[in-house]
């Protein structure tokens, strides 16, 4: 796969390894119920969605996804493996539990799962829910871009070891492959099997196809392609390192994978928040490599949220920086701020925001570690000011790379800073779970 252009297919003998599998889903499927019990990703669960979400309905799935809160395994919060193991067991139980009074039945036959996300102003993306092997011959056909954090590995390696289930998928953009896409197109007829929209007006729908033939022709459609992780690099690692310490069990983790360009995924940014420093010493030491300038907010704007939205929505180079009262633009990184960007770093990624601002600015002017204690993230820009402000800090307001350089970063075998990406729209969490065991 990695050594055809991005964006192109390539035909490799260790592409991806797919197979069906016998799916966990809610007994109950009408929509206003799936609305209820479903969740975003584990990592995008605030505190306070994490409760309105626990209190929406006693079966919902941030109970075992979370089952500390945020404060769970696999978040910054999980501070020991003994309390990574208590919680995980907690969410261990709770799982038996579910299943033993049927609020979760399993699937007689195996499957894969036609998936179609619709957002209200864009473009639907359509993929497919499958085992997937994290460990196929060659180490090649996943590639992650981002590094991970090694505590919130641990917490998802100990929530997956205790619960011997994929709770949530990760996503793979892969290949463009033609018998896929046309797989995809001849299996959209009929109800779909799930159906929910979720608070951000998404709508999720889908099919559960167990036809032998379709699923043949799917498998080896798919194992012409390789793929890049697009979300869950925390989750596959765990998977990788389940497989590690028990060689002789499951070694395929749920994914949903998503084609590369049409009908694939969009990429937007991740910021970042420094708290307890101020703007305007964030300012001098910036001013060491950067050309630093202030931006006029505009008397109608309610607060800099809109003018920055505006901004990075347009041509100009660079990124923001906001206490949430005053707006910065960082420009014209300097040699010795370029020179922080890591050797192995691709030509194409050595100039881009994210790169720039978490070595040159943020590691090497301001003098932050990149770790979750040290350095927030935000996945929209009022996010981010609105936690700039209450953290008595700034944000660092960034531009999106393109899903073409990112497979580019994860095909050169480079990694890009954590939480670099996010990619949307995501898939809802608890529609589909896959165990382990048969």
């Amino acid at each position: 796969m990695h050594s055809s252009p991005a964006g192109s297919p390539s035909h490799v003998a260790t592409g991806l390894d797919v197979r069906p599998f016998r799916a966990l889903t809610y007994q109950r499927r009408d929509p206003a119920h799936l609305a209820r019990v479903s969740s975003p990703a584990y990592d995008l669960v605030t505190p306070d969605g994490a409760e309105r979400l626990a209190a929406a309905d006693p079966h919902n799935i941030v109970r075992l996804i979370l089952p500390g809160g945020t404060s769970g395994p696999g978040t910054a919060g999980a501070t020991s493996p003994a309390a990574a193991g208590d919680v995980s067991a907690r969410a261990a139980r709770t799982l038996l539990e579910w299943e033993r009074a049927g609020v979760l039945v399993r699937d007689e036959r195996p499957a894969m799962w036609r998936y179609e996300m619709r957002p209200a102003q864009a473009a639907p993306t359509v993929g497919w829910l499958g085992a997937v092997a994290v460990a196929a011959a060659g180490g090649r056909a996943v590639l992650p871009h981002e590094d991970t954090f090694p505590a919130a590995v641990e917490g998802r390696w100990a929530l997956l070891a205790a619960t011997a289930t994929d709770l949530e998928p990760i996503v793979l953009s892969h290949d463009p492959e033609p018998e896929v896409a046309g797989l995809t197109a001849q299996t959209g007829d009929g109800r779909p099997d799930l159906e929910v929209v979720d608070a951000d007006g998404v709508a999720h729908r889908l099919w559960r196809v167990t036809d032998p033939e379709v699923l043949r022709r799917l498998r080896l459609a798919l194992g012409r392609t390789g793929a890049v992780i697009a979300d869950g690099h925390h989750r596959f690692a765990a998977a990788q390192a389940l497989h590690r310490t028990h060689p002789d069990g499951d070694c395929r983790v749920l994914a949903l994978l998503t084609p590369m360009g049409t009908g694939g995924l969009r990429v937007q940014a991740i910021h970042r928040v420094v708290p307890d420093l101020d703007l305007q010493d964030a300012a001098n030491a910036a001013g060491r490599g950067f050309t630093v300038s202030e931006v006029p907010v505009p008397p109608e704007a309610a607060d800099v949220t809109a003018a920055a939205v505006e901004l990075l929505g347009g041509p100009a180079d660079g990124f923001l920086v906001t206490d949430g009262r005053r707006l910065l633009r960082l420009s014209g990184a300097t040699a010795e701020v370029r020179a922080t960007v890591p050797a192995e770093a691709p030509p194409s990624w050595r100039g881009l925001d994210v790169v720039l601002a978490t070595t040159g600015l943020v590691g090497a002017l301001w003098g932050r570690p990149d770790d979750p204690g040290s350095v927030l993230v935000a996945h929209d820009v009022a996010e981010a000011v609105r936690l700039a402000g209450a953290r008595a800090g700034v944000a660092v307001l960034l531009r999106p790379p393109s899903p073409a350089d990112v497979a580019a970063v994860a095909r050169a075998g480079a990694r890009m800073p954590r939480k670099s990406t996010l990619f949307v729209p995501k898939p809802r969490t608890g529609l589909v779970l896959r165990p382990h065991a048969g």
